[in-house]
């Protein structure tokens, strides 16, 4: 399941660098769940030529991810972002002016980190 999660990511990302055919028949077998065989006949190509091709689509995918980083920087500041919304709620909830200075003084730090990564 995971594998699947992270080609759609992946595909997300950086999908529109693939030819137009790479996107088709990675978009079948990987959205619409079509076997290689349902996509080597839409195609008029072999079995093992459909299995070849999302192999190297996959590599392509990855290989852009280790050189750009735009999943991993995506993640990061996502889970940056979430943190800041909890960070948020506690000072809200907080039962003392220091407890919540102290929450917003992290709220700010990590919204300066934000930035800077962008």
């Amino acid at each position: 399941m995971e594998n699947i999660f992270q080609q759609n990511m992946l595909y997300d990302f950086y999908g529109e660098l693939l030819t137009e055919h790479q996107k088709k028949i990675y978009e079948a077998a990987v959205f619409e769940d079509m076997s290689l065989s349902e996509i080597g006949a839409e195609f008029g190509i072999s079995r093992q030529g459909v299995h070849d091709l999302i192999k190297r689509c996959d590599k392509i995918l990855r290989d852009y991810e280790d050189k750009l980083h735009l999943l991993q920087r995506f993640e990061e500041t996502k889970k940056t972002a979430n943190l800041i919304h909890e960070l948020s709620l506690e000072a809200k909830d907080a039962m003392d002016v220091a407890q919540s200075k102290a929450k917003i003084l992290e709220i700010e730090k990590l919204s300066v980190k934000l930035i800077e990564e962008l």
